[in-house]
């Protein structure tokens, strides 16, 4: 596919036409100061004495469109570059627990639950990771693999849209799905095993307990990043539609054990409260587990400037060697 890097480059076409508009005119000398013997005059024709005929001008109008298409930057567009293989492994699991219901978020100026915060934010978070490879697991009583380690981010984020509560069950097993992440993991090099873990309870199902599911990750060298999702306090309606004080919606969080299973691994604990405590976790996490590659896949481009910069480059030649020509004839 044929493009234009620098479009905007022909917006500089008249430019000659509006110096030679606003400059005034260059003086002349006379003609009999350049030309001393009516002999040599005689021999002048009539191109060499009117430089501003089109004959003349045509070759140089020509060299500066060629120029003006070379600053352009045309280049053909080839086959997409092979994706590099050396970022990240990264897991993402997702509490899909009845919990994650709870209407106790701010989104654009709306009250909206906690998993459709959480899904807003992991999109974004998503469309950045070009070059790792993401995985997605999804808990609640029990934990399942949704999508397995792949570089389509955009199937990724499609599956995570599709999630919905209850998907999983109503309980949290937050050490199944450690575990399962681990099983996913552990076959990837030891220097890019990632998890990032979101919930916003305590561990009530599953076959292995949450602390124990981290010693394992922390031996096979990956490290968990936990997030505890939830507001710290809302507004309670009682009969009628009365508003009856604030409660704690995140009493159930069990940040201790998140905050324990992120050090035994060597990662970190975040707490969201709000839309902008999960945008400040979002570029605390590019800083901790940055992405090897911030752009989509590119493609081969091969330049063709070369060929308008080369055909003005001989006009021009040619131009030179026709005014000494003529200069010769003249002598």
């Amino acid at each position: 596919m044929f493009e234009l890097y620098w479009p905007a480059a022909f917006l500089l076409l008249p430019l000659p036409w509006l110096l030679r508009w606003l400059l005034p005119s260059a003086a002349r000398p006379a003609s009999a100061l350049q030309v001393s013997f009516l002999r040599r005059l005689s021999q002048l024709d009539a191109s060499t004495s009117s430089p501003t005929s089109a004959g003349a001008r045509w070759p140089v109008l020509l060299i500066w469109l060629l120029l003006i298409c070379a600053v352009a930057r045309p280049q053909l567009i080839g086959a997409p570059l092979a994706p590099s293989v050396s970022g990240r492994d990264m897991i993402v699991a997702v509490d899909l627990s009845a919990s994650m219901e709870i209407r106790d978020m701010q989104l654009e100026e709306h009250t909206v639950d906690r998993l459709t915060l959480v899904k807003h934010w992991l999109g974004a978070f998503i469309e950045r990771r070009h070059g790792d490879r993401l995985g997605l697991i999804l808990f609640g009583s029990k934990a399942y693999v949704q999508a397995p380690l792949t570089y389509d981010l955009d199937s990724v984020a499609q599956w995570l849209n599709e999630s919905f509560i209850g998907l999983t069950g109503r309980d949290t097993a937050i050490g199944d799905a450690i575990g399962l992440g681990i099983k996913r993991l552990i076959q990837q090099p030891d220097s890019s095993r990632v998890m990032l873990l979101i919930t916003d309870g305590a561990n009530t199902a599953g076959e292995i307990a949450p602390i124990q599911a981290a010693q394992l990750a922390a031996e096979q060298g990956i490290r968990i990043f936990t997030i505890g999702v939830g507001a710290d306090s809302m507004q309670q309606s009682g009969l009628q539609g009365l508003l009856n004080g604030d409660v704690d919606p995140s009493i159930d969080l069990d940040e201790t054990t998140l905050r324990e299973v992120a050090d035994i691994t060597g990662g970190s604990y975040f707490r969201a409260h709000d839309s902008a405590s999960l945008e400040a976790i979002y570029a605390q996490l590019d800083e901790l587990e940055p992405s090897l590659r911030a752009g989509r896949p590119s493609h081969e481009n091969i330049p063709l400037y070369p060929w308008p910069l080369a055909a003005a480059w001989l006009i021009s030649i040619g131009m030179a060697l026709q005014q000494v020509r003529r200069q010769r004839n003249v002598n």
